[in-house]
């Protein structure tokens, strides 16, 4: 969290977007984090002062959704919306707005405002049959019923570890840790916007429990990123 807070302060050029079209889905998305935060060990209190778990004080600030959510919680955030009849991409969802600290190499600023296909451009398993794919998980999404996957794979990146396409996401050199990412999708009720959620953590394999070993050894990590 505070190394959030510190991209946030120093950073919030290469870790924020967010599109016009967007806004009123992070305003929806910040008003049903706040409603969840006390029953997840927050304090709510006086002047819109909120105190994390950890006891760090946050101002919530309506008028900046996604900056606020990302100095409370952990995850990254980002708002999938449908891209409109007409335009490039039509029939997919595209990037809206982000919160985004701790992306696995590549950066928000090239992602922004692109429809799934062109996100994942660099990406040579993730063809257009795939693409389909995903697209109709997408589609398929209803309020209240949320999804939820994880990645693992073997790094030697931060936590924050932004990669232009250019430069690629092959790692060089020893990887030391395992990068684990809890992804979570749900559609917003009102907007209708579908968010996508990362919690990101970095693990050294002899901090592992005897549990997570055992599933690592039925389920080997097959790819390095």
């Amino acid at each position: 969290m505070a190394l959030r807070e510190r991209l946030i302060a120093e950073r919030e050029d290469a870790v924020h977007r967010l599109s016009v079209g967007a806004r009123a889905a992070a305003d929806e998305l910040y008003a049903m984090v706040l409603r969840g935060l006390p029953a997840r060990g927050y304090e709510i209190g006086p002047r819109g002062m909120i105190r994390r778990p950890d006891g760090v004080e946050v101002r919530a600030d309506p008028a900046q959704p996604l900056l606020t959510l990302g100095r409370l919680v952990a995850e990254d955030l980002c708002l999938m919306q449908e891209v409109p009849e007409g335009s490039e991409g039509a029939g997919e969802h595209l990037l809206g707005g982000a919160i985004l600290c701790f992306p696995a190499g590549w950066t928000l600023a090239q992602k922004f405002g692109r429809p799934m296909m062109r996100i994942h451009k660099p990406v040579a398993k993730y063809t257009e049959d795939i693409g389909k794919r995903v697209q109709r998980l997408l589609d398929g999404i209803r309020p209240g019923i949320g999804m939820l996957r994880g990645t693992a794979h073997h790094s030697n990146a931060p936590l924050h570890n932004p990669r232009t396409e250019e430069i690629g996401r092959v790692p060089e050199g020893d990887l030391p840790f395992i990068r684990v990412e809890r992804q979570c999708l749900f559609r917003l009720p009102e907007s209708g916007a579908v968010v996508f959620s990362i919690h990101t953590s970095i693990i050294l394999p002899e901090d592992l429990t005897a549990e997570q070993k055992a599933v690592l050894e039925e389920f080997p990590i097959r790819e390095a990123a």
